[in-house]
């Protein structure tokens, strides 16, 4: 993977609250950068490019309208943004994870496998990998630990399957602390009423945040 679009220049990242953004699948970080706009002041944002060609565009890893997965490349995947966070992301205050589509699940996947890892994770219009092997690392975390999730979409988003939704909604009230937000006529994009919400979560979660 390669470094990633910045939001601000290499001089001026350090001590700030880094925000990992996973585009979706056949889509690309250009894509992502327009999330920069609702970061904190002392965020950085970085939009990361996934290591799967997807015709002409990119992806993390296999997928088709079930949203199955082949696990050994999930993991693979995982295992290439695990990489790239301890090369790159050093010297930051906290670290989160902002995805959409199929980077909600990779996302969700990175924080299963590195729990405790991330200070918040934003899923948008995507899902949460319903897999046996995965399940078996999950851990329900104590009261008041869990970390804060945002989940933004609309309900009638027919990219994600009705059982995809139904999975996302129980594992996440399960594993995270979530906040949960539904946009109906958005479709599978983007909105300005979701953007101003994801703004004022990392105003409460990112911009509150002690520093260490």
């Amino acid at each position: 993977m390669d470094e990633g679009i910045y939001s601000r220049p290499a001089g001026r990242r350090a001590g700030t609250d880094l925000v990992m953004m996973l585009h979706g699948y056949g889509s690309n970080p250009e894509r992502m950068t327009g999330w920069f706009d609702e970061l904190p002041p002392d965020a950085t944002g970085v939009a990361l490019r996934g290591p799967m060609e997807v015709g002409g565009d990119r992806g993390w890893f296999l997928l088709d309208y079930f949203l199955a997965n082949d696990f050994a490349k999930v993991v693979s995947a995982a295992q290439q943004v695990f990489d790239w966070q301890d090369r790159y992301a050093r010297g930051y205050r906290s670290i989160s994870l902002l995805g959409h589509s199929q980077g909600m699940a990779m996302a969700t996947t990175l924080h299963r496998l590195r729990p405790g890892n991330y200070a918040t994770i934003t899923g948008l219009s995507g899902f949460v990998l319903s897999n046996e092997l995965l399940s078996l690392t999950d851990i329900v975390p104590e009261p008041g630990e869990a970390v804060p999730f945002f989940w933004g979409r609309d309900p009638f988003d027919l990219v994600i399957n009705p059982d995809a939704v139904a999975y996302a909604g129980q594992w996440l009230a399960e594993h995270t602390a979530l906040t949960s937000r539904t946009y109906p006529e958005m479709g599978h994009g983007f909105g300005a009423d979701e953007r101003r919400d994801v703004r004022n979560f990392y105003r409460h979660y990112l911009a509150a945040k002690p520093t260490a």
